[in-house]
């Protein structure tokens, strides 16, 4: 029976020792936790007003990428959500709102600057800048953060480390480390991507079920 344990662990980091399962598992959990445990990130920014010196697409895309603290479990994803509207409901997407003007002298934005309706999702951090607003220049705008994964795009990606080390290969024996952006907890990820690669075994399963139950000959 093979065995699994906590060598190493953070709110940011986690390594687990794997004893007993073949890599391909291992190396499963690795590119679930990358690219298909879902986390949120700002997907729209409708905005009102933009006198800054940067492009209103290259604010949207900066924006995109501040890393944003996500709730386990509490939201759907936008395809998943019984509202089936575009501009999505609250169980499936924040708004962060930006309204900022630099008064008598230069003023930098930061992360800190955007005020979330659901204080569950917000910057990772205060301190992320965002743009120099020279004296006078103004943003206002709202910003829609959705649930996503990193297939779609890499600002839904909740992992800046995902590696596997060997230890053994003849036994079967090795390192699964995983490094979070902020977004959740490192052990949240591996919980999640143990908890996708589940579901798909299953289902795996049952598909196979249901091809030998259509392969059986026909008896009259």
């Amino acid at each position: 029976m093979g065995s699994v344990d906590i060598i190493k662990y953070s709110n940011s980091r986690i390594a687990v020792k794997f004893t007993g399962y073949p890599i391909q598992y291992i190396n499963a959990l690795r590119r679930i936790a990358m690219v298909e445990v879902p986390i949120m990130a700002i997907d729209d920014v409708i905005i009102y007003n933009n006198s800054s010196v940067m492009h209103d697409e290259i604010l949207a895309h900066r924006l995109g990428l501040i890393p944003l603290t996500t709730p386990l479990n509490k939201f759907n994803m936008p395809d998943a959500c019984e509202c089936k509207s575009k501009l999505g409901c609250p169980k499936c997407r924040v708004i962060l709102y930006l309204d900022v003007k630099a008064e008598d002298k230069n003023r930098m934005v930061l992360s800190k600057d955007l005020v979330s309706d659901d204080e569950s999702v917000k910057p990772i951090s205060d301190d992320i800048p965002i743009v120099i607003l020279a004296k006078g220049q103004s943003i206002k705008l709202e910003a829609y953060a959705r649930l996503g994964i990193g297939k779609m795009h890499a600002k839904w990606q909740p992992t800046s480390i995902a590696v596997v080390k060997e230890v053994s290969a003849e036994r079967d024996e090795y390192i699964l480390e995983l490094e979070s952006v902020g977004s959740m907890d490192a052990k949240d990820i591996l919980i999640s991507a143990v908890n996708i690669l589940e579901h798909k075994i299953i289902n795996l399963g049952n598909g196979i079920e249901g091809l030998r139950e259509y392969a059986k000959p026909n008896i009259t």
